[in-house]
């Protein structure tokens, strides 16, 4: 793609393209429908990588039969693949945003079901978790950061956004604005808002409009028979004031990024969710973009020839050198010769290939399976991995999954490396060490590369 062309997608809209072409595969929503569609709610949460943190058994003993039922209707209309494609993110890699516990459903008062996003030293994998959270507190994991539910990110109220049934008011509710921002909704949305909270249906309201920015919002309306407008609240509140005031979710604040990425052709209509796709009005669909990835045969200019390189048994390799020509080179390259300009093709595709930046996009969305398919289809299924980019994208992976497993088993509730940097074993909690040379690899790296979370969802 041409520069010109590139710079001109706006930064928000590029973080959605990607988080839609990589964050929810097709095979992931293809199993996780399969397995919903026969009433298997927990397989389907396994395929969309969402862990299950609920004993239904002890819900019934714990609050009675109704609620039991009220709870597996819910978790039967569960579609946390459709889930995932809605949860919130954060620039500049469109990950999950870590920390949460967003509401899904409210039973009574007291009761809320929930899914949880690990902190972001634990969120390799991008897994989540679905669970039921008491208000009294009971049950609640002390290792998670933010264990209560947020008012600012809350699906309860959306429930278009992860239940199969209900996916079809999405065109309703999705805002319609040319902007990021939904306003001609707030005002229906806020009234739903007031009502959850058991206020009056007209009443002050914030929106968060980036960091250290909100509006305080007023919904007024001449009498019921007219419809809520809102408008600047008038008087000016104390800071405490405001802080008590309600939130509008972030789902109702702003538009729906798939519907900007439609309006823009930066998004084809195959690649949306099907039930999104369903829900949402017709859009023009784009061209689809040139396939520019490799192909087999590769072609290499070799001794004044042009050579093929395709894979052969599951392998990489030189097709137009024999064999025996090929471990000759092999043995002058050990003993320092200059390798054949066929071979150093191939050992540059096994250290940083040409689809590496598709398979760290998987990889950073949790997406192991498509990544280690684009690794095979590119070096073959017998490939050995040689040392370099590749190589530490897939171990960095692994050693991930590890630290995700410390925090869900509750050994580990803080970041492995937080500690005092004046403290030679660490063990001083509530600082993060400055990088050195003493900093193990796999962390200095990811700490470098992930850089700093943004505070906000989009800025």
């Amino acid at each position: 793609m041409a520069s010109h062309f590139a710079k001109s997608i706006p930064t928000r809209l590029s973080l959605w393209q990607r988080v839609r072409e990589y964050a929810v595969p097709p095979s992931m929503i293809e199993t996780a429908t399969a397995r919903r569609a026969v009433g298997d709610w927990a397989g389907a949460c396994a395929a969309a990588r969402v862990d299950v943190d609920l004993d239904l058994r002890a819900v019934r003993e714990r609050h009675g039969t109704e609620l039991f039922c009220r709870l597996k209707a819910d978790l039967r209309r569960l579609a946390p693949d459709l889930l995932r494609w809605h949860m919130p993110r954060i620039a500049p890699d469109g990950r999950l945003r870590p920390g949460l516990t967003i509401s899904l459903a409210r039973y009574g008062s007291s009761l809320n079901l929930v899914v949880r996003t690990p902190p972001a030293w634990a969120d390799a994998g991008q897994r989540m978790s679905l669970a039921l959270w008491d208000a009294s507190g009971q049950g609640a994991p002390r290792h998670h950061p933010h264990p209560h539910p947020d008012r600012r990110f809350r699906l309860d109220l959306h429930r278009h956004l992860w239940d199969a049934g209900r996916s079809g008011d999405l065109a309703g509710r999705c805002g319609g604005d040319e902007t990021p921002w939904a306003r001609q909704r707030w005002a229906a949305e806020a009234e739903l808002l007031l009502r959850a909270e058991g206020k009056a249906p007209r009443g002050a309201f914030t929106v968060r409009l980036g960091a250290r920015r909100h509006a305080v919002l007023e919904l007024t309306a001449p009498d019921d028979s007219h419809a809520p407008v809102c408008r600047p609240l008038r008087e000016t509140l104390p800071a405490q004031r405001i802080a008590e005031l309600p939130v509008l979710p972030e789902a109702a604040a702003r538009t729906l990024p798939d519907l900007e990425l439609l309006r823009a052709g930066l998004l084809a209509r195959e690649r949306l969710h099907p039930l999104v796709a369903a829900a949402l009005p017709g859009y023009g669909t784009p061209p689809e973009p040139l396939d520019d990835t490799p192909g087999d045969p590769h072609r290499v200019e070799c001794r004044g020839e042009v050579h093929r390189i395709a894979l052969r048994d599951g392998v990489l390799t030189a097709v137009d050198h024999d064999a025996v020509q090929l471990r000759r080179e092999e043995l002058l390259v050990a003993f320092g010769g200059p390798p054949l300009p066929c071979l150093r093709a191939i050992d540059a595709a096994h250290r940083t290939p040409e689809a590496l930046p598709a398979v760290r996009e998987r990889l950073a969305h949790g997406d192991v399976t498509g990544a280690l398919a684009a690794v095979e289809g590119l070096l073959g299924p017998a490939a050995v991995l040689r040392d370099g980019p590749l190589r530490e994208e897939l171990e960095a992976a692994v050693a991930g999954r590890i630290d995700h497993g410390l925090f869900r088993s509750g050994l580990v509730a803080e970041h492995p490396g937080a500690g005092d940097a004046l403290d030679p074993d660490r063990t001083t909690p509530g600082v993060r060490p400055r990088l050195d040379r003493g900093t193990p690899v796999p962390m200095r790296r990811k700490r470098e590369l992930r850089g700093r979370h943004r505070t906000g969802q989009f800025r």
